[in-house]
């Protein structure tokens, strides 16, 4: 299902404005450095982008996705794009003389050539060093448009003769959208949300069939811990450890159950925020009427405190025995 422009402009507000004033203002750089984190929306951004500077009859500097350019481009038949991935772990130095006899060879559709180089810092020194006497001497009406996750991996030179497009991480609202939308529950998405601001990593997240689990037993240890911090530290033993065997595992354990807390603070506080568990409101109100906001933020403190100690090598049996004792005291 492709994006609308008003999906693209709340994907990356600032981008979009940035590209699409460029766009009309006719200030076009001949080549773009499109960098940001995972998950941030280049991909999708750069189809908007690569086809309005292809469309021929573009509104309000939005392609126009009627004109016969639009449908070769979204036919992925337009001769007037190439896109360049890499080839095993690297973009070779014969993809980029190729790219360039392209680039130089005249199309069969007039007008604006472009083209796109995705996970640019896998280019070897070969390959990179070749790009570079290419965008020293920029061939008129050709537009270059790189990708990276990495940008300090890109090669300096190459980075200043492009246009920096830094892409931000997706905000929460907006990737608990396009969780949903692509039919996760509600619930799952804010708790993943939370965790990660990568689509990509929140979908193998609740892909992972140990997540959900581990989502549960962080809710019911929360449940236990207040009423009884016997069977809590029998938890630990029995549900926790199991669950959370690394290093890592524990520390996301650990912002899981830091969550669940400030869930529980700001039902306290009357705060409309978007919980991390929201299908644990009611438990919530229950336990925000039982605590103070003394006893909550002592809560809070003793849970950041376990997660500055779990680097230190710490036994993470004894750690988290501890924290419970600290829990149950508030």
């Amino acid at each position: 299902m492709q994006m609308t422009t008003e999906e693209f402009q709340q994907l990356q507000p600032i981008v979009m404005k940035k590209l699409q004033g460029a766009f009309e203002k006719g200030r076009l750089a001949h080549a773009f450095l499109f960098e940001g984190p995972a998950g941030s929306g280049i991909k999708e951004v750069t189809h908007f982008f690569v086809k309005l500077l292809l469309c021929e009859n573009p509104q309000q500097n939005v392609p126009c996705g009627t004109c016969r350019s639009c449908h070769l481009y979204d036919s992925g038949n337009h001769p007037n794009i190439v896109f360049i991935e890499p080839d095993g772990q690297n973009i070779k130095i014969d993809q980029i003389r190729e790219l360039i006899y392209r680039m130089n060879k005249t199309g069969l559709n007039t007008g604006r050539k472009i083209y796109v180089i995705q996970e640019a810092d896998r280019m070897n020194n070969a390959s990179a060093n070749a790009l570079l006497k290419f965008l020293e001497e920029p061939e008129f009406n050709v537009t270059a448009i790189l990708q990276t996750e990495r940008l300090n991996a890109i090669m300096s030179t190459i980075r200043s003769r492009c246009q920096l497009v830094s892409f931000q991480p997706l905000s929460r609202p907006v990737l608990m959208e396009k969780l949903i939308r692509g039919g996760m529950t509600a619930s799952m998405a804010a708790t993943v949300s939370m965790l990660t601001q990568s689509e990509e990593e929140a979908l193998a997240l609740s892909a992972d069939e140990q997540f959900p689990l581990a989502r549960k037993t962080v809710l019911k240890m929360v449940e236990v811990v207040s009423s009884n911090v016997h069977e809590a530290l029998l938890m630990v033993q029995s549900d926790w450890l199991p669950l959370f065997k690394e290093k890592e595992d524990t520390e996301r354990g650990l912002d899981m159950l830091l969550f669940a807390y400030r869930d529980i603070a700001s039902v306290k506080a009357g705060l409309e925020t978007a919980r991390t568990y929201p299908d644990m409101e009611e438990t919530w109100k229950q336990m925000a009427l039982q605590r103070s906001f003394t006893v909550l933020s002592a809560q809070l403190q003793a849970i950041l405190q376990a997660k500055q100690q779990l680097p230190r090598n710490m036994n993470r049996t004894l750690l988290m025995e501890q924290l419970m004792l600290n829990l149950q005291e508030g």
